[in-house]
């Protein structure tokens, strides 16, 4: 919040929210990309990705700009006709509290509906985050083939803290 004094006259001037624009991702966001998800993957939270394959998945990802800058990343990944996964989530840390994380989701979930997946899961250390969007816990066991894909190559496959989340699409 910011205070201005002006003849012994006090006027509080609320902080402006910026306005948050998700998107499909560019070839021109592949940077912003990486950089987002080596910093995230550096921390253990994300599974490390390539500049050559986001490049080749671009089509999967949506980014969420802030004033021009890219705060937050997120892909969706089909796993089987009737299953796509919610990946590779992360918002820079100085946007974090701005609800880029839930955009993200929504327009994750709602390209979902659009390509007529009726299953979207994730797998997550934030649960509750998941939860208010929709989402129910579930069992690990019910994605054999993200089990398959990504966790055998994960550092933590036999140590996992992730829960699997999902939610129902209606079409």
């Amino acid at each position: 919040m910011t205070v201005h004094v002006r003849d012994s006259q006090v006027f509080v001037v609320p902080p402006r929210t910026p306005e948050i624009i998700v998107r499909c991702a560019e070839e021109d966001d592949i940077d912003a990309i990486v950089a987002i998800v080596a910093e995230n993957a550096r921390q253990g939270h994300l599974l490390p990705r390539s500049a050559d394959n986001i490049r080749a998945t671009l089509s999967s990802w949506l980014v969420a700009e802030v004033d021009g800058a890219v705060a937050g990343i997120g892909s969706l990944v089909q796993m089987s006709p009737t299953l796509v996964e919610v990946r590779s989530l992360a918002v820079l840390p100085q946007y974090r509290g701005l609800r880029i994380g839930q955009a993200i989701v929504r327009g994750l979930v709602d390209e979902a509906r659009r390509r007529g997946f009726p299953k979207v899961f994730a797998l997550t250390r934030a649960v509750p985050f998941f939860e208010k969007l929709g989402f129910r816990i579930t069992s690990k066991d019910d994605f054999p083939e993200k089990v398959w894909r990504d966790c055998a190559i994960c550092p933590l496959q036999h140590a996992c803290d992730e829960t699997a989340v999902v939610i129902e699409v209606e079409s």
